[in-house]
């Protein structure tokens, strides 16, 4: 299979710390790709290098085969951070439209894809609400159609699943699923590994800004998740406490 995201040697500090260290995985078309780890591991840093908001000190980030987010590719990924910044004043049906209007759509068949999008995430009977009277599960799910609006080939998204009651992760999940089999790669960040454990093909770990497992097949992971990352997690830092005793 095509790579279309390669993440090599990637060094970062902030506030005089080192938040990640020789950060290496890959990503194949195609795939759905979980990338793990507890509160602050150092996934939101690593996406942000990837997505050109923050810029590493060293490695580099192929996407599409390129050096670095290119234009182009801009056109062919789909992006939603964590903590996404909304126009409250917007009702959800303008935000999409505000997002859409950026990918060429003509008028009426920007308002199709809206219409499909506000019924796919659940959101039809609440299109004409302002987003300062959303719920955090429903900006959640404005902010994942906004993601997919122009049918990305890859698809970043970080903690989707936050702030999202079972019905709400049973539709993120179903949609992801569904965008796969159309040949849509995606890359998430959570802590929710049951999220994980029900949709993705590969994983990997990051631990104190360290791979601790890099691209490893679900298929390979005998046992569950839950246990195999807890004894990942807890075998390097014994590791680390060892080294540093």
């Amino acid at each position: 299979m095509a790579e279309v995201l390669a993440v090599k040697n990637i060094v970062k500090h902030l506030g005089g710390k080192q938040v990640l260290h020789n950060v290496n995985f890959s990503v194949e078309k195609g795939e759905i790709y979980g990338f793990l780890g507890p509160n602050g591991a150092g996934k939101t840093t690593t996406m942000k290098c990837i997505m050109g908001l923050i810029v590493p000190e060293s490695g580099e980030i192929q996407v599409f085969g390129n050096t670095g987010l290119t234009q182009e590719a801009r056109k062919k990924v789909g992006f939603m951070p964590e903590n996404t910044y909304l126009y409250k004043h917007l009702t959800g049906r303008e935000f999409l439209r505000f997002n859409g209007n950026f990918f060429g759509y003509t008028k009426d068949a920007l308002e199709k894809k809206i219409e499909v999008l506000l019924e796919r995430v659940g959101l039809e009977k609440a299109a004409d609400r302002r987003l300062s009277g959303y719920s955090k599960g429903m900006l959640q799910r404005v902010g994942l159609a906004q993601s997919i609006i122009n049918d990305p080939e890859l698809l970043f998204l970080d903690e989707p699943m936050s702030g999202l009651d079972p019905i709400g992760r049973k539709m993120v999940k179903d949609l992801l699923v569904e965008l796969r089999g159309k040949g849509t790669t995606i890359f998430f960040n959570t802590h929710i590994l049951a999220d994980v454990e029900s949709i993705c093909d590969k994983v990997s770990i990051i631990h104190k800004g360290n791979i601790i497992v890099e691209s490893e097949s679900l298929k390979n992971i005998k046992g569950g998740l839950e246990d195999y990352f807890i004894e990942k997690v807890s075998s390097f830092d014994t590791e680390l406490d060892t080294t540093n005793s």
